[in-house]
C-alpha cells in the first residue's frame, strides 16, 4: 500500500453510490489469516514495524510503546487481543495508527492490504461471536470481493476501563504464580 497520510486522510467514510445506496470506505488489514477493516476516517497513517519498547505490568495484549516523532504512542497486538494464533512478524507487518477517544494508538497487525469501498448494502450485523472476537467489538460484517472482511468498532475494542481490569487481573495472576512457584 502506498498512500501516505494526507492521501488516506482525504477518503470520507461514506460516499453516495447511487441514487439510495452509499458505500463506506475501508483500510483492510490481514491477523491470523483473517480480513479485518477499520473506517478510513480512523486511520492517521501507516508505519512500518519500528522499535517497540515492552511497558512492565501492562496486558499481554499491550505490545508496548514506541517514539513517533517525539510523541510517545502505545502500540496494541490485536492478535494477543482477541486471541488469534500467534505467529512471526515478516517485513509485511505494519502498524496502523488510529485516532480513538482524542488519542493516538498504534495497531500491529500482519499486513496492510489495501483501501477498499463497500457498499453499505453488503454490510451487516454480527450474529454473535467470530473466531474468538466478541461481537461486541465488530461493527458489521461485509461482504467484499475475496469473502467477509470483520469490521471493527475501535470505540469498544478500547475500553480503557476493561483494559485496564484486564491489565490488573493479569497482573495478579503472574504475580500469584510467581509467589506460588516459590
Amino acid at each position: 500500500m502506498t498512500q501516505t497520510n494526507s492521501e488516506i486522510s482525504s477518503y470520507p467514510e461514506a460516499l453516495p453510490l447511487g441514487e439510495n445506496e452509499r458505500e463506506i470506505k475501508l483500510v483492510v488489514f490481514l491477523l491470523a489469516g483473517v480480513e479485518f477493516g477499520l473506517p478510513i476516517g480512523q486511520v492517521r497513517e501507516i508505519i512500518r514495524v519500528a522499535e517497540i519498547t515492552r511497558m512492565p505490568k501492562a496486558p499481554r495484549f499491550l505490545a508496548g510503546i514506541l517514539n513517533l516523532r517525539g510523541r510517545i504512542v502505545s502500540v496494541l497486538d490485536f492478535k494477543k487481543r482477541f486471541e488469534l494464533p500467534d505467529c512471526d512478524l515478516t517485513s509485511d507487518a505494519r502498524i496502523i495508527m488510529v485516532e480513538v477517544g482524542g488519542q493516538i494508538v498504534g495497531l500491529l497487525v500482519d499486513k496492510v492490504l489495501e483501501v477498499q469501498k463497500i457498499p453499505e448494502s453488503k454490510r451487516s450485523a454480527p450474529a454473535g461471536p467470530l473466531l474468538t472476537i466478541r461481537p461486541e467489538f465488530l461493527s458489521g460484517v461485509a461482504e467484499a470481493k475475496n469473502g467477509l472482511i470483520l469490521l471493527l468498532d475501535l470505540d469498544r475494542v478500547f475500553n480503557l476501563d476493561e483494559i485496564k481490569s484486564l491489565a490488573d487481573s493479569e497482573w495478579s495472576a503472574s504475580t500469584e504464580e510467581r509467589l506460588n512457584a516459590r
